[in-house]
């Protein structure tokens, strides 16, 4: 069975070095007041991962350390542990937290697990697997609302978490189809707008059909149109000069093409006796089909200034419609037609809200249907749950000396669902026949809630109510506010569940330390300059000697008679 074998606790408030053992059961921690018997609960917090200050350090120091021993039978634990680089040797898991003093009253923390620097998280997410701590302030946790669900819903057991994530995994997907639908409603104004504004947008790329470019070419048309006269003067003579007819008698006057026929021709004859003229020959004949390429295009062009396809005005009338339209569109006509595809496909997505919306409504509601229905199912076995916790929890508390009172678990339908359903706990108290139910955090005192908690804990570890706590569970002061008889039979309880799990007692109560399989004391000495307390394991004659301390104060023959006596009944009772 996985429990904590050992805690090694070095410069913790007024312990210098101790070495606590712990044994399978029920393990009792005794000492005065102030000697440092918190100090264990304390340590055991560091390692669960919980924040600490300098003040937790030794008076004088500037480290504090921890150390746990637990002996592990846990693949899941081992698992965690081995993820982060840890290691478990022989079932031996080791988790350790040192505490450095850093300025002021800052503090410098590191965890360890199987060997491994890891992050406080995992000491926490460790904790959750093997030990719980009810301490003072765990008593308080049971006055509210969340604690008091959380204990029903451990009542309920493995059938109730595995219906709860099925209704998580329903909710989250109820709510997440309610959000969105509930978005697109809440911004329907803004997306109307923004759905006109790329509808407008569209229609009037589509009315201009403008083309990438085209106002860069617009504008050169319009420049040649202007210049068409100059051009068409420039060109003729160039096209004389590549063109004049060969008939002309001076030849000067030669054209291009012409001579570079001649010199072809030329070229040409002479190859037959030069090899080496092949390359000139080949220069000749593209520079002469070249001229002749160069003369068709200026006739073309000249056509063209004869006979363009657009007037002047036309294509001014074009570049100031297209000039308008980029002013209307607040940016580049490129920069329109280039967004305009994922505007169509935005345009496309704004204005299928209704089909959006409906499609959204049908799956919120078959969700919130699945959801209501799993809900459902959950409040039947938190009332089936419910009924038993209350059975088993009165039976306990007529054994705590609370024969009269009876535990009442209401649980009602919250006017909402929530991530664990729609049921509302409420635990109350009825402290004795014909009183009126009211809750635990104002019907019971601080007493009676501890035997309360305690009652739930022994309830939940036994029986067939569910078996599921942690393997280790620590009590720091359970029995504040109670004695005598109650205080025996709070003993006996704790000896009962140490039966299902390793129980650690903080106590000041002699009557239930005599329950205990295995005696802790905490001890407070000085030498005169410096205090400290130690922390050892009383058996036999010490261990009769500490429980007459606790009940008289001293070890005198009739305190030592009176723990003799409370020792042989806990034996017989157990």
């Amino acid at each position: 069975m996985t429990r904590l074998d050992e805690l090694t606790i070095r410069s913790l408030g007024v312990i210098d070095e101790a070495r606590v053992p712990f044994g399978a059961g029920f393990t009792a921690i005794t000492g005065e007041t102030g000697a440092g018997k918190t100090m264990v609960v304390q340590a055991l917090a560091l390692l669960r991962g919980e924040r600490a200050d300098a003040g937790v350090i030794r008076s004088g120091e500037q480290r504090a350390a921890v150390q746990g021993v637990w002996l592990l039978d846990d693949a899941g634990t081992q698992g965690l542990v081995e993820d982060a680089g840890g290691s478990v040797d022989d079932g031996e898991l080791i988790l350790g937290r040192a505490l450095t003093r850093a300025d002021g009253a800052a503090t410098r923390s590191r965890a360890q697990a199987g060997g491994a620097a890891v992050p406080a998280g995992l000491l926490r997410e460790l904790a959750d697997r093997l030990v719980a701590v009810h301490g003072q302030a765990d008593q308080q946790r049971l006055r509210s609302a969340e604690a008091q669900a959380a204990g029903l819903d451990r009542a309920a057991g493995a059938e109730l978490g595995e219906l709860l994530s099925q209704y998580r995994a329903a909710f989250a997907a109820w709510t997440d189809a309610r959000d969105a639908a509930e978005h697109i409603r809440t911004q329907h104004d803004a997306r109307v707008a923004e759905a006109a504004s790329i509808r407008a947008e569209l229609e009037e790329l589509e009315a201009f059909d403008p083309q990438p470019g085209e106002q860069d070419e617009l504008a050169a048309v319009a420049n040649r149109l202007e210049h068409s006269e100059a051009i068409r003067m420039e060109l003729s003579e160039a096209h004389a000069a590549l063109s004049t007819s060969d008939d002309a008698p001076d030849a000067l006057t030669l054209s291009a093409i012409t001579q570079a026929g001649t010199a072809r021709r030329l070229v040409e004859r002479a190859s037959t006796d030069d090899a080496a003229l092949a390359e000139a020959l080949e220069l000749l004949v593209q520079s002469e089909a070249l001229l002749q390429e160069a003369a068709s295009s200026i006739v073309k062009a000249l056509d063209d200034l004869e006979r363009p396809e657009r007037s002047l005005d036309e294509v001014q009338q074009r570049r100031a419609d297209l000039s308008g339209l980029e002013r209307k569109l607040g940016r580049s006509l490129d920069a329109a037609l280039e967004a305009a595809p994922a505007g169509a496909l935005r345009l496309a997505e704004l204005e299928g809200d209704d089909d959006e919306l409906a499609r959204l409504a049908a799956e919120e509601q078959r969700h919130l249907d699945e959801t209501l229905a799993l809900a459902d199912r959950l409040s039947a076995l938190r009332q089936e749950a419910a009924r038993t916790l209350e059975t088993a929890v009165c039976a306990e508390l007529a054994a705590l000396a609370m024969p009269n009172a009876r535990l009442v678990v209401e649980v009602a339908q919250a006017e909402s669902l929530g991530a664990n359903g729609r049921d509302r706990v409420t635990m109350l108290l009825v402290p004795h026949p014909g009183a009126e139910p009211r809750p635990v955090q104002k019907g019971a005192s601080g007493g009676e809630l501890s035997r309360i908690m305690l009652a739930i804990e022994v309830a939940l570890a036994a029986g067939a109510l569910a078996d599921e706590s942690v393997p280790t569970m620590v009590f720091d002061e359970v029995d504040a506010g109670v004695g005598g008889a109650a205080a025996i039979e709070i003993g006996r309880r704790l000896a009962r569940l140490a039966e299902h799990c390793q129980v650690i007692v903080v106590t000041h109560l002699a009557q239930v330390a005599a329950f205990a399989a295995q005696h802790v004391r905490v001890e407070k000495g000085t030498d005169g300059r410096i205090t400290a307390s130690q922390v050892s394991e009383v058996a036999g004659d010490d261990r009769l000697a500490e429980l007459a301390r606790m009940l008289s104060g001293t070890a005198s023959e009739t305190a030592l008679a009176h723990a003799r006596e409370l020792l042989e009944d806990a034996r017989a009772v157990g």
